[in-house]
């Protein structure tokens, strides 16, 4: 599936049980949430935080389509061509990091 089916999705999705897009301000707020949420995976099962039983049972995946939707959210309310924003990053990455990062000893 590509990004601009997958807005389209959404925007179906909401249009059809969500009533209407939340405002800007509060997809915000819900985008941070959700992402604080990956953090907390990330931090406890890859990182040096302990783990607490009850985020054991937490999948990552999820968490990260979760913030997949509120971004696509969005961009759909703001009017975001999100495939063509991201096919424009693309590019722009390749051209000005292909050889930075080909020549960055850090990366070893």
């Amino acid at each position: 599936m590509d990004i601009k089916n997958a807005q389209k999705i959404v925007d179906d999705w909401i249009n059809e049980h969500g009533v209407r897009y939340f405002n800007e301000l509060t997809n915000m707020a819900q985008l941070t949430e959700e992402v604080g949420e990956v953090a907390r995976i990330i931090a406890r099962r890859y990182g040096e935080q302990s783990e607490k039983e009850t985020d054991k049972d937490k999948d990552l995946g999820e968490e990260l389509a979760d913030v997949l939707f509120v971004v696509l959210c969005l961009a759909n309310q703001t009017g975001v061509d999100l495939q063509k924003a991201f096919d424009k990053g693309m590019d722009k990455k390749a051209k000005r990091d292909h050889d930075r990062h080909h020549n960055n000893q850090k990366l070893r």
